[in-house]
């Protein structure tokens, strides 16, 4: 598990003083742009290369509300993987209390030219030295 640390902008919220509800799926990408990044998976490289990684699957549930200065903390973990996808779930909560605030997950699918591809060996085993299954 990885965990970012951010600060809600008076942007992301909306008339009711609260962050709006799209805000979460990006920072679920955050996430897990982060947690690619720790596994030593550079996502421009692998977009140099052509390989993509459309998500094919969000979910989000919402529990709390966050608000505007608030720290919140995205912790984010990769629960399932393979050649050809990744699943991450996802957990927001305020730092200050650690109440909880939103649960999701997300699926992947690794792409070349629109169609499903195998994950090159050389990330792939950086996913498998990440991650404990």
């Amino acid at each position: 598990m990885i965990t970012v640390r951010e600060k809600v902008r008076f942007v992301e919220t909306d008339m009711m003083g609260v962050v709006h509800h799209s805000n979460y799926f990006r920072w679920f990408e955050m996430g897990r742009v982060e947690y690619l990044r720790q596994a030593g998976i550079l996502l421009t490289e692998m977009m140099e290369r052509g390989i993509l990684f459309p998500i094919t699957e969000v979910s989000c549930k919402y529990h709390s509300s966050a608000k505007f200065d608030d720290y919140i903390l995205i912790e984010t973990k990769m629960i399932d993987y393979s050649r050809v996808k990744m699943v991450f779930s996802y957990e927001v909560r305020r730092e200050a209390d650690g109440i909880l605030l939103a649960t999701g997950q997300t699926t992947n699918l690794f792409t070349t030219n629109g169609k499903i591809t195998r994950l090159p060996a050389e990330y792939y085993s950086k996913l498998e030295k990440f991650t404990v299954k």
